[in-house]
């Protein structure tokens, strides 16, 4: 193939680890994000210029920890413009890896394209040695430039493999096979071959009801975390909040503790979405005892917390129906 019959990747800088450094090369905890830009990372990876025509954009320079929605809302628009280009064939994005999996699920459900999108980042700071973002970002543009790639919906990739935004978290804090997803990766990156073993079976991008251009801002939403000698006085949190959307991080199967069921029905009354999640990391939260479908409260299917928020609130951008709400989380 020659060089002009190459895919046209956009790199769309945001900051995070990936463009981190420290003053030591053994320091892979005390760095700053977001010090180098996207030209350095381009001129790092040389070989990723034999996969693709890369051209970089720096939409951002923070560390993932401060992405806001409406930093989130702003970066899935610019992404879904560089996409609806004739001369964009996909886009990779760089991101910290704190809130990558969030900002890759927002996208993954909003985005109107078939074209592959792809985020990566890193768990090391470009300064340390054995940094894993150059080689994270080189599988990124091979994913990206795949014709395999094309309606997968966006993509994560890190340490070789391939996952689903829908289904990716970052599972520890500082390892390199941080990400993981509960049914595995779709595919690996091997010596710049893509190559992929599964597909996702939920809706996602051009096939989704939820549509950037009805989108003015996100809902308001927290997530309260269940723990033992949690009481009733996340009441007067919750009032003073005026949330939208409430997710609880439960026990087990999401369940409640009877000592904040009055407080969250308080909450329901006033207007908010009650949402039930699992603190457990993984598995299904079924619509059982308390909090069952008839007073209202949604279960969350297999979503975790985080990308409940993400899901609820873009719930509410297409009804405030709970049962009409309970079908968009058994959807996606």
């Amino acid at each position: 193939m020659t060089a002009s019959e190459l895919p046209r990747i956009v790199v769309v800088a945001t900051g995070g680890t990936i463009a981190g450094s420290a003053a030591s090369a053994t320091d892979t905890t005390g760095y700053r994000a977001a010090t180098s830009g996207v030209d350095d990372l381009l001129a790092a990876v040389p070989q990723a210029h034999d996969l693709a025509r890369l051209t970089g954009q720096q939409f951002a320079s923070i560390d993932s920890s401060d992405v806001t929605d409406e930093v989130l809302l702003a970066l899935a628009r610019h992404v879904d413009a560089l996409l609806a280009s004739p001369d964009v064939d996909g886009v990779v994005v760089t991101h910290g890896t704190d809130t990558l999996e969030e900002s890759a699920y927002f996208l993954h459900l909003v985005l109107d394209s078939q074209k592959p999108v792809v985020f990566t980042g890193a768990m090391r700071p470009a300064s340390a040695l054995s940094a894993d973002g150059p080689l994270n970002f080189y599988a990124a543009v091979a994913a990206a430039s795949a014709p395999a790639s094309f309606g997968q919906g966006v993509l994560v990739v890190l340490n070789d493999e391939i996952h689903s935004a829908r289904d990716v978290s970052k599972s520890t804090s500082l390892r390199v096979d941080s990400f993981a997803s509960a049914y595995g990766p779709l595919g690996v990156v091997v010596g710049g071959r893509v190559l992929y073993y599964r597909a996702l079976a939920r809706p996602h991008t051009s096939a989704t009801e939820f549509h950037l251009d009805r989108i003015e801002r996100l809902p308001t939403a927290g997530i309260i975390y269940a723990h033992s000698g949690i009481d009733d006085s996340i009441g007067a949190l919750l009032e003073a909040a005026d949330y939208a959307v409430v997710v609880h991080a439960g026990f087990g199967n999401g369940t409640v503790s009877t000592r904040v069921i009055e407080p969250f029905e308080a909450a329901r009354r006033a207007g908010t979405l009650i949402v039930r999640a699992t603190r457990t990391g993984s598995g299904h939260v079924t619509a059982v005892g308390a909090s069952a479908d008839a007073n209202g409260w949604v279960s969350v299917d297999d979503q975790n917390p985080q990308r409940a928020r993400i899901l609820a609130c873009l719930a509410l951008t297409t009804t405030h129906d709970p049962h009409e709400i309970q079908r968009i989380f058994d959807t996606y």
